[in-house]
């Protein structure tokens, strides 16, 4: 009888999210589940490590651990303080509430949290649901990346490669329809809003709303057909051609 796998769930919405305990519920069927998770959310917190204060961590049960740190910290802290000597069989970041997509992947705290596990070599996942509204169910989505976790060794992936996994929105079936998919682009009208608080002080609230290039066979692309997407990545960014081309020219100065 083989082992029961040992899997590090954690995510940037927060322990009391929908996609994370929907996915700790599914996990737990069959596989040996820990979360280590923020005790509030950090979206956007890239892949940011809490170096200028100490770290709280709050055991809440056998199986559910609190931080008030970053996405990557959790997996620092899972990794050192729950798993001690033996590196889990995977990490998986999410169910993110909201799509992380394209250039949003470099914001995203739930993509760094898998991108922490690819520098470590251990097979992560990062899971985002589209569209994701509060009260959205969460289970089937859970149920995929069950699924994804089973085929995994199918994929014969280095551990450094980890895979960016977006789901559209649930609409009451289960997902079948995966295609693989490339890392889209989008244009992003940023907006700083610039407002006065009731003590004459200014103050700024970052937004804007992105316009994703419409190219076929990128993560945006396929969501927006009500599929799911998944993008294999790696945090390599050596632009090998101008490597080459520079090697190439002899330039002095």
């Amino acid at each position: 009888m083989s082992r029961k796998l040992r899997i590090l769930v954690t995510n940037d919405d927060g322990y009391y999210s929908d996609g994370i305990n929907a996915l700790f519920k599914e996990l737990s069927k069959t596989a040996i589940v820990h979360v280590v998770a923020p005790d509030r959310e950090q979206s956007a917190s890239s892949h940011s490590l809490t170096l200028n204060r100490p770290l709280r961590m709050h055991k809440l049960d056998p199986f559910h651990y609190t931080t008030d740190g970053t996405p990557t910290d959790c997996v620092m802290l899972g990794l050192h303080l729950v798993f001690k000597k033996t590196k889990p069989d995977f990490i998986i970041s999410g169910i993110n509430h909201g799509a992380n997509m394209g250039d949003d992947v470099t914001y995203s705290g739930t993509v760094a949290a898998a991108i922490e596990g690819a520098i470590l070599r251990i097979p992560s996942l990062a899971v985002s649901m589209a569209n994701h509204r509060p009260g959205t169910p969460m289970l089937r989505a859970a149920r995929f990346v069950a699924r994804l976790v089973k085929a995994y060794d199918k994929f014969d992936l280095d551990p450094s490669c980890f895979l960016n996994v977006n789901l559209p929105r649930d609409n009451g079936k289960p997902y079948r329809q995966y295609r693989f998919t490339s890392q889209g682009m989008r244009h992003y009208k940023d907006v700083v809003i610039h407002k006065t608080d009731p003590r004459g002080l200014d103050y700024y609230w970052i937004g804007g709303r992105p316009k994703w290039k419409k190219t076929r066979g990128t993560d945006f692309a396929v969501v927006n057909q009500g599929v799911v997407s998944i993008t294999p990545m790696k945090l390599e960014f050596t632009d090998t051609d101008t490597l080459s081309r520079f090697k190439a020219l002899k330039i002095k100065f």
